[in-house]
């Protein structure tokens, strides 16, 4: 019941806290497109930093490196592979295209920060690090961006959520508040069922949480995608993707180093999740045209998907 309540009051407050922080930052004169990019994008990843932060803090980094890394094989595999489905998605975004690379690169440094079994305190104050450089970066290509596919759909969604600044400041706040709420009511049901069961935290974070971090991903992707806005059903996820690996892992690391950690991180989890980045890659920024994530493709990445889960199923079992 902790868990299913969580995701419900998850998902909902992650919405009302972006829509808050996107309006809340419309009426500060930000830009359109810096608004698409950087609070929107922060805002999807919200639930993941919060429960990561809050797993960190009870003292199971496991189940916030799980959350990280299994969120980011639930967006690419589950969000992306669902979305083409049900709509072929087409990459405008000249933005989009340069980040796709960019994340390929931060999986990479993560790998090579976790080869040892480990992450200390100082490397996840690098991952920190690189997460305000990504901010920064997100910032000058904003401004330097203007006229690309996605601030135009971002115009339009803003558009479509107006809403005066009292409201937007209200739902910012009670949309954390909520998140903070709904996420250390989950962290403590999953970490139950992970006792009762006997299955690691690891397991319950790639798994369970992951899943249920994820869904303000899949539901705003969804529905961009049913829109037409294909720019911004992929930029939610690439963006996420990005900051999961920077801030999630890097927020949870700080909290509580792990001297050590389960051999599997390395040698099933993380190569899945690079090797759905480069489908990724392959798909989306478009080596010779423009880059498109057909319905073909959207069924092969769900297909991984579940080939992966199956593998965690079947690594349980045999336990």
């Amino acid at each position: 019941m902790a868990i299913l309540g969580g995701f419900a009051l998850l998902v909902w407050s992650a919405d009302r806290f972006v829509e808050g922080a996107a309006a809340t930052a419309g009426h500060a004169g930000m830009p359109s497109l810096l608004i698409g990019m950087v609070v929107v994008g922060f805002g999807t990843s919200a639930p993941e930093m919060v429960v990561s932060a809050m797993a960190a803090l009870d003292g199971n980094p496991d189940l916030a490196l799980g959350n990280a890394l299994g969120s980011n094989i639930v967006n690419t595999g589950l969000v992306l592979g669902v979305t083409a489905l049900v709509a072929p998605i087409a990459v405008h975004s000249k933005i989009i295209r340069r980040e796709l690379p960019l994340l390929f690169g931060i999986g990479l440094g993560v790998g090579l920060m976790l080869w040892d079994d480990a992450l200390t305190r100082t490397e996840s104050l690098l991952l920190l690090a690189g997460f305000f450089g990504l901010i920064g970066w997100s910032v000058m290509a904003a401004l330097r961006g203007h006229g690309d596919a996605l601030e135009t759909e971002t115009v339009h969604e803003l558009e479509g959520h107006a809403m005066t600044l009292g409201r937007a400041i209200f739902w910012l706040v009670l949309g954390l508040v909520l998140l903070i709420v709904s996420s250390r009511t989950l962290v403590w049901g999953a970490v139950t069922i992970a006792e009762v069961l006997g299955v690691s935290d690891l397991i319950i974070g790639l798994t369970i949480v992951a899943l249920g971090t994820s869904l303000p991903e899949l539901a705003a992707s969804v529905v961009a995608a049913r829109k037409g806005e294909h720019d911004i059903a992929i930029g939610n996820v690439v963006g996420s993707n990005m900051f999961n690996l920077l801030a999630v892992v890097g927020i949870a690391g700080v909290i509580a180093p792990m001297p050590s950690m389960a051999p599997e991180v390395l040698t099933r989890d993380w190569p899945v999740m690079m090797a759905l980045f480069a489908a990724l890659f392959v798909m989306g920024y478009g080596l010779r045209g423009q880059g498109r994530i057909n319905r073909i493709e959207g069924v092969l990445l769900l297909l991984a998907f579940v080939a992966y889960n199956a593998w965690l199923v079947r690594s349980v079992l045999g336990a």
